[in-house]
């Protein structure tokens, strides 16, 4: 775990018994927190307290990932917890402790499940991997606001979610400028702009 340095906030895998998500980790001494929002991966440890936490700079499983769109990965079994882990990528494997938690923003509230994976296995070899594109850093904004912006339209926050798509928009027009051309982009385009066309 030492490639993670403390205090910093990484974008990382998750995977439990049935379901991969992105999540933002810290490091704090041999533990790896992280905070999940009501869905499958929060019913998942609630139900079976394992995980699996791989290192990607693959930005478009991120944002897939995210946005729960298809993949294409190869699972194997991991080595200490009783889960299935994505093969070829480096891994943390562990048991999950979870508190359950309601927060209110200006999204509204929510219940969350904060977490902390206690390591029993690593499996992080050395990663030669090219430097990360500014573009790169664009989409995965992108997808983070559309995931917010679903929130806001949702509880018809109407300011909120303009605020959001506007910020959608600045990070697409960012992306096109410097040379960006994954179809994902243009499929949070449709998505953020079908959001706020079905929730005025």
């Amino acid at each position: 775990m030492e490639i993670l340095k403390e205090g910093k906030i990484y974008e990382v895998l998750l995977v439990t018994k049935s379901n991969i998500t992105p999540v933002g980790v810290t490091r704090k001494n041999k533990r790896l927190n992280f905070k999940l929002f009501e869905g499958k991966s929060a019913r998942d440890i609630k139900e079976y307290p394992y995980g699996a936490i791989h290192i990607t700079w693959d930005v478009e499983l991120l944002v897939k990932t995210a946005l729960n769109l298809p993949v294409e990965v190869e699972f194997e079994d991991a080595k200490s917890v009783p889960i299935r882990k994505i093969k070829g990528l480096p891994s943390i494997e562990g048991r999950i402790k979870f508190s359950e938690k309601e927060i209110e923003d200006k999204l509204g509230k929510a219940r969350i499940l904060e977490c902390s994976l206690i390591p029993t296995y690593e499996d992080i070899h050395p990663l030669f991997l090219p430097p990360p594109s500014r573009v790169d850093f664009y989409l995965l904004e992108m997808a983070i606001h559309l995931t917010r912006l679903y929130v806001t339209t949702r509880s018809l926050n109407v300011g909120e979610s303009q605020k959001l798509y506007s910020k959608i928009w600045e990070s697409y027009r960012l992306y096109k400028k410097l040379g960006g051309n994954s179809e994902l982009a243009e499929k949070i385009m449709g998505f953020a702009t079908a959001a706020l066309r079905w929730n005025p």
